[in-house]
């Protein structure tokens, strides 16, 4: 029987041979999920024997992860704004970089919201625990998508104010908005093969990609969300790090006002912003 300690050592060293990034802080986290402590704790069970019973699960991880299933789908959850989302494999893992767009959607007043393409409903569900007078509607094509979103709803608090609905992007769509959020599939589909392996084997597909060029869905919310928006409405879409200039070029072009692009932590672009013509 392995300590806490020689078990971790062991795992990161398996998890570094299979090319998982940062393999000490996922044998980490996996090991205190294992033993259904705080990830904080770890260091203090290190010098402590491991029961069989988290031994077991402990490997069983270890081995999901070395062939790059992602921590958050292992864990069930993931932390996005200062909350913690329940995460399954029908959605979109969310990524620290879409903070950003949390960032700006809160710069400026906004009574409803609707977010397209929901997913886990991360940014529906923050916007609105942010707004507590607010209320918003998630769309996703993807029913088990909109069950997830549902769920992190009611762990948040939120579920009275958010409404969560079946719908291909507009389609289901009725009424008008302050705000209109979207972290839409950016990725082209020639790009699909060079993708982190977690992404790619791991994550839904159509959360991904368009199956395109990586642009459609920002032209369907380009040429239509005017009709959802209020007369000072804004649309805040998320985009790929080399997509500004063409999502930029979209909305100019079906003649939104204002169109701005903004950056991420790391200084790249992240987030283009328009708002409805006068």
């Amino acid at each position: 029987m392995s300590t806490a300690a020689q078990a971790m050592a062991t795992a990161a060293s398996r998890l570094r041979a299979a090319g998982v990034p940062d393999p000490a802080r996922d044998a980490r986290l996996l090991l205190a999920h294992a033993a259904s402590v705080d990830a904080a704790r770890v260091t203090l069970i290190a010098p402590e024997e491991i029961a069989p019973e988290i031994a077991e699960r402990y490997e069983q991880l270890v081995a999901l992860r070395a062939v790059r299933v992602p921590v958050s789908q292992l864990v069930g959850a993931r932390a996005f704004y200062g909350r913690e989302f329940k995460i399954s494999r029908e959605v979109l893992d969310p990524r620290p970089e879409t903070e950003t767009l949390i960032d700006l959607a809160l710069g400026a007043p906004f009574d409803r919201v609707l977010d397209l393409g929901t997913g886990s409903g991360c940014i529906l569900v923050t916007l609105l625990a942010e707004r507590p007078d607010a209320t918003g509607v998630g769309a996703d094509l993807s029913e088990t998508a909109c069950l997830q979103a549902s769920a992190n709803a009611v762990l948040h608090e939120v579920a009275g104010r958010a409404e969560i609905i079946q719908s291909d992007w507009f389609e289901a769509v009725a009424g008008r908005f302050d705000l209109i959020v979207s972290n839409p599939p950016y990725l082209a589909v020639t790009e699909m093969a060079d993708v982190a392996p977690e992404l790619r084997d791991h994550e839904p597909r159509m959360a991904l990609t368009d199956g395109l060029d990586g642009l459609s869905v920002y032209r369907i919310i380009a040429e239509n969300a005017q009709s959802y928006l209020t007369a000072n409405g804004r649309v805040m879409v998320e985009i790929g790090w080399q997509q500004g200039t063409a999502v930029c070029d979209i909305f100019s072009r079906a003649g939104w006002a204002s169109v701005e692009l903004a950056h991420d932590l790391d200084g790249r672009p992240r987030v283009v912003c328009a708002a409805q013509p006068a």
